[in-house]
């Protein structure tokens, strides 16, 4: 299959896939934009392993996309938001909230810089640092991470970044990682997320600080 047809057809799965989880399908057209940048940049920048359009679509795009019914608040942060997700596409979906991304890595800001220009995201704020030397200026809703760390360690390094009323959001695999014994933390809520077209299992667990 050539590029423009592969293409084509990942926008068709992403415009389905939008489509199952209830999503405004207008969205599939940035996203697209912001996959196709995600892809120039890597040929430089080594963004992501995952680089095929198909494998993009359902493992970044429609994987980000899952949590955006079950995220809620208008001040949020994605740790280690890498390329981008699911940051990106919280913010394509949710325009009246503040979307913070942060990453250590400098080439990877720099690429959510260029994103954030290109598609005009006036909702989000770009840091580099390292996130435990982060101080924001007010307590985040939600700090969600994906492929950031595992789950005590995420909540240690984020915990100074909300209070006893925001969820920490971590979006995981299949594999079970318990809360330490003597987490500052209550697991609050477990779902298991059905995203399109992705044959492996999804969870998303939400913390909440202990009172």
């Amino acid at each position: 299959m050539n590029e423009a047809k592969s293409q084509q057809t990942a926008e068709q799965t992403l415009q389905s896939g939008l489509q199952k989880l209830a999503l405004d399908t207008a969205m599939a057209e940035p996203i697209m934009e912001f996959l196709r940048l995600l892809r120039q940049w890597n040929d430089t920048y080594n963004m992501t392993a995952i680089t095929g359009w198909h494998d993009m679509v359902v493992q970044h795009a429609l994987d980000s996309a899952a949590v955006v019914e079950h995220v809620k608040g208008q001040h949020i942060i994605d740790v280690g938001t890498g390329g981008g997700l699911p940051g990106i596409v919280l913010a394509l979906y949710k325009p009246q909230a503040r979307v913070t991304l942060i990453d250590a890595v400098a080439k990877k800001t720099r690429f959510l810089k260029h994103v954030k220009r290109y598609l005009q995201l006036d909702n989000v704020d770009i840091v580099h640092d390292r996130v435990e030397n982060f101080i924001p200026d007010k307590k985040f809703d939600v700090v969600i991470s994906r492929a950031f760390a595992e789950v005590n360690r995420f909540l240690t390094l984020t915990a100074e970044l909300g209070d006893r009323h925001s969820r920490f959001m971590a979006m995981k695999g299949p594999r079970e990682e318990p809360l330490a014994d003597d987490s500052a933390f209550n697991l609050v809520l477990e779902l298991s997320l059905d995203v399109p077209f992705l044959d492996a299992q999804r969870k998303l667990y939400q913390y909440m600080k202990k009172t």
